[in-house]
């Protein structure tokens, strides 16, 4: 124990050696917060603390894994200590007392493909519009009011003169009992359900607490309500609360993270002795200093200032580019030119602010054979939207294509399910016709005249997209998939994350088409789909582990790498265009806290990249560099390549990039004025929300298609609000 209190700087042994009541370890990115968890857990056990009483939460299964090994090396009685994650935790105890509120121990667990399976069910047996209320949206408002530890009963109170939430609180109603008759739990139950056998049965909650005499929570500033709850239930007898995070690094607000439990801990637990760790074992002196530099802008955050005894380093350098293609082409290039001077791939990682962005940039990896990996999530052409929209192109160029047409006859959905496919196919394989045929001479099947208004409807679709390609380019043709399909509008409608993501990757392949028509003679279909499908089939070797390591910052949380690229520096798209658009000041905070996580994710070199023009949607459009390079102001030296000609533009709509004025207007995309009425509310009137309460409407925006409402609620902050999908009604006074 002493070699590894030796180990320690004076603010790590502090915080190991500090064993009774709340405790705020603030640790920094890079601080080494792991190892001083290790350390405290084997030092309560070297002060005569019972391994048995000693827990620590995670949020993965891997962080959990990880720390229990390190524990184990520490200790000999670390196979003793409670190691596991908020789920895991809940799973353990409920399986011993959830008969006490009418389940059985034996409970099953949904996983998210049941529970749309089941809402799904839910859904059709009550008669409700599948286009209006998707599966994936009444589940994602499911899962919010669950993480609020809201019941169906308060929701549909508080849902009450909200048609729309009315029906979710049906819905909801109708899921939670099929899963109690089911005797099923989904994921957000088993939180929502071990807090309720500890508000109802006080002997379980102090059975449990008397077990958790010492309790540390990992990534405390990424806790939801409900495991806030959690977690001050299981600790408030004994008030011995380590809970370890960094405010700087809470970047999960959009998936219901609360960066209010990490910098109110002081005002809920008395006597919290605070300490921050601020010595960085990771990042050079330049790259510390850009990080300290861009978060002293925020307000909502506790003081502290990243140090490391590494004195040099190379210099932030922000490059801006003539396109987006001469911006992915300049970061594989240098990724080139380091492995050819003796780096490997693996020291690379590139990051970017949405999905989309990695199109190119995957692009001119594979042009220059440089083998890469896509972290959270699939590579650009295997992702399902997109494999949807060019199974129609396959399937147009080629309707022998069975494969494809399986994959778009019921996507969207037209109600033409599997088993009708399958017949249609045993028809057409007793007569030696292609699955197609089959489906065009659907009257000749007699046990699918029912079906047969359906599938003239999709055959009858499918010769107008035969008749449109013949005379209009690829990118028309996508738009025009898009538009008759009902494709995007349906994820407008399911209004979730994922669905916002998806439709900003179909917007890529319109540019990915755009671009290639301008780049080939022969722009046909058919040479289309061969210039994607050679592309795709390179991804799928790239199985080395030596590679490039391409994520979403969201996904770069926890990592680090010698060399961070961190591309499309721009304004409306890091920061977002929504978040640019925001006056709310917490959403523009939590942006600069990602900027803050990516810079600190480079040990000892960071590229910035912008372009000056990149296709968006099929259009090319010009952003302003983002406003956090002056926040940065003199730790990022700017750098634009000679090769750029200001005065003859690549492309007739190229804009030059216009200077940082500070102000959202300086995004260039135009917003079109809202097709949807204005609200019936205005500016200084009472509007009641679903989950926040009655607030007063400060602002009434116009948002592109729509209007942004924004409402002040007392102590809850301003929150904002699409007025055609508005959760607000008017309060009359």
């Amino acid at each position: 124990m002493n070699e590894i209190l030796q180990s320690l700087n004076p603010m790590q042994k502090k915080a190991v050696e500090t064993t009774e009541g709340p405790l705020l370890l603030l640790a920094g990115a890079g601080s080494g917060k792991t190892r001083v968890i290790t350390a405290r857990i084997a030092y309560l056990i070297e002060k005569g603390v019972r391994p048995f009483n000693i827990m620590a939460i995670t949020f993965t299964n891997k962080a959990a894994r990880e720390m229990k090994e390190r524990v184990c090396a520490a200790t000999q009685q670390g196979s003793d200590v409670w190691v596991s994650t908020f789920h895991s935790t809940c799973v353990k105890i409920l399986r011993r007392t959830i008969d006490h509120i009418g389940y059985s121990n034996n409970f099953t667990i949904y996983d998210a493909d049941d529970s749309e399976r089941l809402i799904k069910q839910i859904i059709r047996s009550m008669n409700v519009n599948e286009k209006m209320f998707t599966a994936k949206s009444v589940m994602y408002e499911i899962s919010n009011q669950k993480n609020e530890l809201v019941d169906p009963e308060t929701f549909a109170k508080e849902a009450a003169g909200d048609m729309r939430f009315e029906k979710i609180a049906e819905i909801y109603a109708v899921y939670q009992a099929h899963l109690k008759a089911n005797n099923a739990l989904d994921f957000d139950d088993l939180i929502f359900k071990m807090v309720e056998v500890f508000k109802n049965y006080p002997d379980i909650l102090e059975k449990y607490q008397d077990r958790f005499r010492y309790i540390m929570v990992d990534e405390y500033q990424d806790t939801n309500h409900a495991q806030y709850v959690l977690v001050k239930l299981l600790s408030s007898k004994y008030e011995n609360l380590c809970v370890v995070g960094d405010d700087d690094q809470s970047i999960y607000g959009w998936r219901g993270a609360d960066i209010r439990n990490i910098l109110d801990f002081e005002k809920d637990h008395k006597d919290t002795t605070v300490i921050k760790l601020e010595q960085n074992y990771r990042s050079t002196k330049p790259i510390l200093d850009a990080a300290n530099t861009v978060i002293k802008n925020n307000f909502n955050r506790k003081e502290k200032n990243l140090w490391t005894e590494k004195k040099e380093g190379e210099e932030i350098t922000f490059h801006i580019l003539d396109s987006d293609l001469k911006e992915a082409d300049f970061i594989s290039s240098q990724i080139a030119e380091a492995v050819k001077n003796g780096a490997s791939y693996n020291d690379f990682a590139i990051l970017y602010r949405a999905n989309a962005l990695s199109r190119v940039i995957e692009e001119n990896l594979v042009k220059k054979s440089i083998p890469y990996k896509l972290f959270g999530g699939i590579n650009f052409y295997g992702r399902r939207e997109i494999r949807d929209i060019l199974a129609y192109l396959k399937f147009i160029n080629n309707p022998d294509d069975d494969i494809a047409l399986r994959r778009i006859i019921n996507v969207p959905k037209r109600g033409i399910g599997n088993t009708t496919v399958d017949k249609a196919a045993v028809f057409a394989q007793a007569n030696e016709i292609t699955l197609y045929e089959a489906l065009c001479n659907i009257d000749e099947i007699d046990e699918l005249k029912t079906r047969a208004k359906k599938i003239k409807e999709f055959t009858e679709l499918m010769s107008e997209f035969t008749e449109y390609e013949k005379r209009h380019s690829v990118s028309e043709f996508i738009d025009e998939i898009i538009e008759k399909t009902g494709y995007v509008e349906e994820l407008k409608i399911e209004g979730t994350e994922e669905a916002k993501s998806r439709i900003e990757n179909i917007q890529e392949l319109i540019s990915k088409a755009v671009e290639f028509e301008k780049g080939n003679d022969d722009a046909r279909l058919s040479s289309f789909l061969e210039d994607v499908s050679l592309i795709a089939d390179i991804d799928a070797l790239n199985e080395n582990e030596d590679t490039v390591s391409l994520m979403t910052l969201h996904s770069a949380k926890g990592l680090e790498f010698p060399t961070v690229f961190i591309a499309a520096f721009e304004d409306g798209i890091f920061p977002s265009y929504r978040c640019v658009m925001d006056t709310d000041p917490n959403a523009m905070e939590e942006e600069r806290r990602l900027c803050y996580v990516g810079i600190t994710r480079a040990r000892n070199k960071l590229y910035l990249t912008a372009a000056r023009s990149r296709l968006h949607n099929g259009k090319y459009i010009s952003n302003s560099k983002s406003r956090f390079v002056k926040e940065l102001e003199d730790k990022v030296k700017e750098v634009i390549p000679e090769a750029i000609k200001f005065d003859k533009p690549q492309h007739a709509t190229y804009k030059p990039m216009p200077k940082y004025v500070g102000s959202p207007k300086t995004y260039s995309n135009n917003i079109p004025e809202p097709s949807a009425g204005k609200p019936d509310f205005g500016i200084g009137d009472k509007v009641r929300q679903i989950k926040y309460g009655i607030g007063t409407v400060k602002e009434i925006n116009n948002a592109g298609a729509d209007y942004e409402v924004t409402v002040e609620f007392e102590g809850v902050g301003t929150k904002k609000f699409m007025a055609h999908l508005s959760k607000l009604k008017k309060v009359e006074e």
